[in-house]
């Protein structure tokens, strides 16, 4: 091997082990993807999917602010692209903007060149709107295999799914998402939300789950924020 080549292929490999390193502190072993994190702590990650979207996600984003919460957006880079604004200001708002791949389209029906094209679309885009490297990642649908893990690896992301599902896409009523997410709520869970549609119940749940698991001791992070919470069981 040449030398300028044997220090790429050094470099490349300390990355790869050093993301690896983080995901095994984040999950048990041979698991490549996240869905919740064991801790004794009474900490929550909630998550947000599909958007932004102009008249969701600025109702979320006002809800947030009014609990002076964190969460984990996980945008689409179509529409983001498409409101480039709002997730400037999620990120200003101190949230964490993970990637949802560009298209929602379920990548383990791609070939390996497309879903790492999609990867590397948002990325880009994340970049450009926050100046800052997405950490986290979750493909649509949570439709993944090993091959879309590692391709998160090695692009210095973990790729995140949930343990409780608000079912909010599906426009439920208000009681009916909340209840869901009471119910199966523990220290330690991703929650999973979206503001990809217009007229989601999601920003009145969100501020009512808020409200309801601050009471019972709760605090809420960001994704990257839980994972540090991992403790050995």
């Amino acid at each position: 091997m040449k030398p300028k080549s044997r220090w790429i292929f050094s470099v490349s490999l300390l990355v790869v082990l050093t993301v690896v390193g983080a995901v095994h502190l984040a999950m048990s072993p041979n698991i490549l993807a996240v869905r919740f994190v064991p801790t004794t702590h009474k900490v929550v990650a909630l998550t947000i999917d599909d958007g932004p979207q102009p008249e969701t996600t600025p109702r979320l984003l006002r809800t947030l602010k009014e609990k002076q919460a964190k969460a984990t957006f996980f945008i689409l880079g179509a529409n983001a692209a498409r409101h480039p604004d709002l997730v400037r200001q999620a990120a200003n708002d101190g949230h964490e903007i993970g990637s949802h791949a560009y298209t929602h389209n379920y990548l383990n029906k791609m070939r390996p060149a497309e879903f790492e094209a999609e990867m590397e679309q948002t990325n880009q885009l994340i970049r450009q709107l926050t100046a800052r490297d997405p950490k986290v990642f979750r493909p649509p649908g949570g439709a993944w295999n090993d091959a879309i893990a590692i391709a998160a690896q090695l692009r210095g992301q973990i790729t995140i799914l949930w343990s409780v599902d608000a079912g909010d896409w599906r426009r439920p009523s208000v009681s009916g998402s909340v209840n869901r997410i009471l119910k199966n709520v523990k220290p330690g869970s991703i929650v999973l939300l979206h503001d990809g549609q217009p007229s989601l119940p999601t920003p009145e749940v969100v501020g009512i789950v808020i409200d309801t698991l601050r009471e019972q001791g709760y605090q809420f992070v960001t994704v990257s924020e839980l994972l540090q919470y991992y403790e050995v069981q």
